[in-house]
């Protein structure tokens, strides 16, 4: 599997043990940066690993910072992926199972590593279950269709 690893200034510090674990699972790893620990935005970072996914050119991405939330947030907005900030193994098996969540995002402050290196297994190993999530997943990615102007007011929910 082709997996993309970034993170910003707070998640680096997890950054090389993450790279050197995913590649010990037997996948190829491409990082995406930054280089040094030195401040930088987490929206560039994260936007460059999602396009990569998106695009089809990685099949699944690490994204690494204080909290998880903002590069979920920011690579969420990409086409085409479907990313989530996860904490726990059993949160990132049901975001591949039910989901089919393509980019993980982790909290290199407030979650230790071997907690992350757990999770990252977890999603890297787990399927897809398909069949009900399926039909979500596909409502889930229509927002991604700038011609899809919501359900409205007429869907009677």
């Amino acid at each position: 599997m082709r997996v993309v690893v970034a993170s910003d200034h707070a998640g680096f510090c997890q950054k090389a043990d993450i790279i050197a674990f995913v590649r010990g699972l037997g996948h190829e790893v491409e990082d995406l940066g930054p280089a040094t620990d030195d401040r930088v935005d987490y929206p560039d970072f994260a936007d460059v690993a999602a396009r990569r996914v998106g695009a089809g050119t990685a099949d699944r991405g690490i994204l690494i910072c204080g909290t998880g939330l903002g590069m979920a947030l920011t690579a969420d907005k990409v086409a085409g992926v479907r990313a989530l900030p996860i904490d726990r193994a059993d949160f990132a098996a049901l975001a591949r199972h039910h989901n089919n969540a393509n980019v993980v995002c982790l909290s290199g402050r407030f979650v230790d590593l071997d907690v992350n290196e757990g999770i990252v297994k977890t999603f890297l190993e787990t399927g897809f279950d398909g069949g009900r999530h399926a039909l979500r997943v596909d409502k889930i990615m229509r927002e991604d269709d700038p011609s899809f102007k919501g359900i409205g007011e007429d869907s009677g929910l």
